[in-house]
């Protein structure tokens, strides 16, 4: 290999390094705290652009555009060119950040719940919709590192007031990295789902401006998305 070409590729190397990680962050379905939008700022490695349901998925193919999608929308139902778009970006090795009441979506889609997200909100059959799964708002939730991995580096123990989510079903192969022993909850706050074709990444914090502007929880969303990104 010449020394011309030996520099253009280690180049292309830095370069590729260096590009912030692009994610779409999808909203909508659910009322949020603008302080949400800190999240992602005072990061030079993360280059957020926001677009609110019904919108997200109707643009084509996002894997030309997005690295990242973080999820932090409610919603149940998506058309079958939109489920299309999305399957496509997560089974093209994207990667997929779901925070708090993101967990709540498309609880009859089976492929989402039990192979890319590893958890699912449970709800009766009967009409109108009733969750089995219950939460508790204004909750003092106590926070430790169940392993180590790059998601929850540099975040240790921490206390943080948020709402917690109890009865909810995890598949056996979740990597769980955050836990609680609350009693409001289930007890995993973050893992990592079982698929193989990306990295996906579930938060359950993250209802209001308590967490939003917790320096532990905005280090941890974004730890999340630069490894969702491949990037950690």
């Amino acid at each position: 290999m010449s020394r011309k070409l030996c520099l253009l590729l280690l180049l292309s190397i830095a370069v590729a390094v260096a590009a912030p990680v692009r994610v779409l962050i999808v909203t909508g379905g659910h009322t949020y705290d603008t302080s949400f939008y800190t999240l992602f700022e005072d990061n030079p490695n993360i280059q957020g652009t926001v677009d609110p349901h019904p919108m997200p998925y109707r643009r084509g193919d996002l894997r030309p555009h997005y690295d990242v999608l973080v999820l932090y929308d409610s919603m149940q139902e998506i058309d079958d060119q939109e489920r299309k778009n999305l399957t496509a970006f997560v089974e093209g090795g994207k990667g997929v950040v779901l925070l708090h009441h993101a967990l709540v979506d498309y609880s009859d889609w089976q492929w989402w719940y039990e192979e890319v997200v590893g958890a699912r909100w449970l709800k009766s059959q009967s009409k109108p919709l009733k969750w089995k799964t219950t939460w508790k708002h204004d909750v003092d939730i106590e926070a430790y590192p169940a392993k180590d991995h790059p998601i929850v580096e540099g975040i240790g123990k921490f206390t943080v007031n948020d709402e917690t989510y109890k009865g909810m079903w995890f598949s056996p192969d979740v990597t769980v990295l955050l836990k609680t022993d609350h009693p409001t909850s289930d007890g995993p706050l973050v893992w990592i789902s079982p698929y193989k074709k990306s990295r996906v990444v579930s938060i359950e914090l993250g209802h209001g401006r308590a967490a939003h502007l917790h320096p532990s929880y905005k280090r941890l969303v974004q730890n999340a998305i630069l490894w969702a990104g491949g990037k950690k």
